[in-house]
């Protein structure tokens, strides 16, 4: 998929409001789950929108993944997003009623019937992922991925496979404000560590991320982080970081 630099992650966001000023900011990826339980409130953001334009994910949840389900779960996540179809369709986890065997069949045949134009996997190991591509077309892959998660094999996977990883969590929930690496870096640079962060993922040719941002200055400096370029030494420094922080572990 062709997916912009920065897009926004929704979890948490109840304001339709933020999706219309995130749209106006001029962000066109829009990733929400059923999980967040804001479905609607994204749906009805992006309501005024021109939809060609817009690129919109959701995610399947771990009781939504047996084969039976997988259709009648994509419907009712349509149905409270306002959409006849969504751009991509994600495995939330792997786990619960999910069968790679079964469920990435039933996903694929949700596909050819038109509600979604790409299946996508979030959160699997690198184990999974190989077993999951003997079943579908893996269109993109999210996981956490921020200077304290690097999760190296899976970015080398996407790489070698040549799909998008797209990065959530860029800013470790606020951590890389107070990691001194991080502050030296955007010292040098005139920038924000959060700044500084998004810069370091979006180096990556295949890498996107989707940070969460509710105010119209933080959608704004999100988006333009990504414009920032940091030199080779600054991207060494960030890769010897040997602090480690997962956010969302299983």
């Amino acid at each position: 998929m062709d997916l912009p630099p920065v897009g926004l992650g929704t979890m948490g966001i109840d304001d339709p409001d933020v999706v219309e000023t995130a749209i106006d900011a001029g962000y066109r990826h829009f990733d929400t789950a059923q999980i967040y339980e804001n479905e609607r409130v994204v749906g009805d953001g992006l309501a005024g929108a021109d939809r060609a334009e817009l690129t919109v994910a959701t995610k399947l949840w771990t009781d939504s993944l047996a084969a039976d389900d997988v259709r009648t779960g994509t419907e009712r996540s349509l149905d409270r997003l306002g959409l006849d179809l969504v751009d991509l369709l994600y495995v939330h986890r792997p786990r619960g009623d999910y069968d790679p065997a079964t469920t990435l069949p039933a996903l694929d045949a949700v596909r050819a019937a038109g509600l979604t134009d790409h299946v996508g996997l979030s959160n699997f190991s690198l184990g999974q992922l190989e077993t999951a591509a003997e079943y579908v077309d893996i269109a993109v892959h999210q996981v956490e991925f921020h200077p304290f998660f690097r999760q190296r094999s899976l970015l080398d996977h996407a790489q070698r496979h040549g799909y998008p990883l797209v990065a959530y969590a860029p800013l470790a929930g606020g951590l890389v404000s107070e990691a001194p690496t991080l502050r030296a870096i955007a010292a040098d640079h005139d920038a924000t560590p959060a700044a500084v962060a998004i810069a370091w993922a979006t180096s990556y040719e295949n890498v996107v991320t989707i940070p969460k941002a509710s105010s119209r200055a933080h959608l704004d400096a999100n988006r333009a982080a990504a414009g920032l370029e940091l030199g080779d030494d600054d991207i060494a420094r960030i890769e010897a970081i040997e602090r480690e922080e997962e956010l969302f572990p299983e």
